[in-house]
């Protein structure tokens, strides 16, 4: 009774361990992508056995399909995919989006620096030895104020002296206006003859011109009086080297530079392939190295390419007027161009096809369909593309298990 127990359980155990080896499936490479999978229990038993005998009384066991076409090496895994639903007569879930045209922003980035509008030196125009000094380096100083000053030497006599002749000038002016105007009574009374007044007419206009000389005189050394004293032609910031008190500055020496920092200029190239999109009053955005930014409008464009590197200059003006954004940073320029219609896709869209061109895949009437793509741009919201048409439902999730021509169950994401 005891024996008939042991042989029940080891019947028992080699049928639960067939059962398990015979939901196996083991895979031997060399004889293509199907023809290399086996289940287990034939692989132990090539010319049968117990297990095999057993698997084949209980009809227990594992059925490797082989579909028609899908051993074929050659197919990529979406071909595969496609082929095996067909076989089963399933369609595959994917999940579609709607993407439409959009005006996307023609955008030229260029590389360069900025650059000061102007650096001008104060000079002097007369000569004298320096009395005072009022500026400092670094300080913003604005159109017309007091840079520096001369000594005034006889100036100021040479000023007081030419009003003292325009006040002599006036004065016989007068005496010239009194007599002729008394030579014109006595004419009208008959008491002097008309060429009398000839003389008079003479001595009136030597005297206004004599007056009007007088006046220029007083000018010319009102000019070298105000000439000493040497102010800033436009606004900017003070920079050295700075002229010192004492020293005797002649015509055309400076006593400082005023950087003009306000407007700002930046200067790039632009490559040849680029520049019939370049044109003046275009928009900009100018970014520095150090992260500052400004907008700008394009004021000059090279007509003439640089030997060197066969580029164009270009210059962007813009406003600075707080003088954050120094002389000779690094920047670099976008330049907008306008607008053209595209489409913005996620990235995760993109795809090859079996020739690996890029592209994406869309479904239309439940059929997918292959579009080639050109890339445009590529931004942080996703990627510029053109080849589509004017509205398309893109295959989001699903694309790479699904290939051209086949029939699936499109499904439009939330």
């Amino acid at each position: 009774m005891r024996a008939l127990k042991s042989y029940g359980v080891a019947a028992f155990l080699v049928i639960v361990v067939a059962a398990w080896l015979s939901t196996g499936v083991i895979v031997i490479g060399g004889n293509g992508p199907r023809n290399s999978e086996f289940t287990v229990v034939s692989v132990l038993e090539e010319d049968g056995g117990v297990l095999t005998d057993t698997i084949a009384e209980y009809e227990i066991g594992v059925d490797i399909h082989h579909e028609e076409g899908v051993e074929d090496p050659a197919l990529s895994v979406a071909e595969r995919n496609a082929l095996i639903a067909q076989a089963e007569g399933v369609s595959r879930i994917v999940r579609v989006e709607t993407f439409s045209l959009q005006p996307m922003k023609l955008e030229v980035a260029l590389r360069g620096f900025t650059e000061a509008k102007s650096s001008l030196s104060v000079v002097a125009q007369t000569s004298d030895i320096v009395t005072s000094v009022l500026v400092t380096e670094g300080q913003v100083v604005e159109e017309g104020d007091l840079i520096c000053t001369l000594d005034r030497g006889t100036r100021q006599a040479n000023v007081d002296q030419a009003q003292a002749a325009i006040n002599q000038a006036e004065a016989a002016l007068q005496e010239a206006q009194t007599s002729f105007n008394t030579n014109q009574s006595l004419r009208e009374k008959g008491v002097v003859s008309e060429n009398s007044a000839e003389g008079f007419i003479a001595s009136l206009r030597a005297a206004e011109a004599n007056l009007e000389a007088a006046q220029v005189g007083h000018r010319n050394r009102e000019m070298e009086l105000e000439r000493t004293s040497i102010r800033a032609a436009v606004a900017g910031v003070i920079q050295g080297p700075i002229v010192e008190v004492g020293s005797l500055l002649g015509v055309g020496n400076g006593c400082a530079t005023i950087i003009q920092l306000d407007p700002m200029i930046f200067v790039g190239a632009v490559p040849q392939a680029k520049i019939i999109f370049v044109k003046l009053g275009l928009d900009a955005e100018i970014t520095t190295i150090t992260g500052q930014t400004a907008q700008g409008i394009v004021s000059f464009v090279a007509v003439s390419s640089n030997p060197a590197t066969r580029t164009f200059e270009l210059k962007i003006e813009f406003s600075n007027s707080d003088h954050a954004i120094l002389d000779g940073l690094t920047a670099e320029a976008v330049v907008q161009m306008g607008n053209i219609p595209a489409h913005l896709l996620p990235q995760s869209s993109l795809t090859l096809d079996s020739e690996g061109v890029l592209g994406v895949k869309a479904v239309e009437d439940g059929i997918v369909v292959f579009y080639p793509l050109e890339i445009l741009g590529d931004t942080r919201e996703g990627v510029w593309v053109a080849g589509l048409p004017v509205r398309s439902d893109i295959i989001i999730v699903g694309q790479e298990y699904v290939s051209k021509g086949q029939q699936v169950d499109a499904r439009f994401a939330e």
